[in-house]
């Protein structure tokens, strides 16, 4: 007689590019709340935190369109810094 009950779902490893992408949105999102508040220069640690993350999303995807934006924002992000 076949069991109505199912089975338990195997337990999932977090994969790291997984855990990455999601703390390195979440500290974006930080980014421009703290240019919505006028939080300087804490909105561009947290942008260069989660740019940075993000870089290293793509490189673990290996993905060149993400490491490209990225790596360009960056790159804007350090030389707007270095210029003021």
């Amino acid at each position: 007689m076949p069991s109505d009950a199912q089975a338990l779902p195997k337990a999932t490893t977090l994969n790291p590019a997984f855990v990455l992408k999601w703390a390195a949105s979440i500290v974006q999102i930080l980014g421009y709340s703290a240019t919505a508040w006028g939080l300087h220069p804490w909105n561009i640690y947290l942008f260069l935190a989660g740019l940075t993350g993000w870089f290293l999303v793509g490189v673990l995807w290996n993905d060149r369109a993400i490491m490209l934006i990225h790596l360009v924002a960056l790159g804007a992000m350090i030389s707007g810094i270095w210029s003021s």
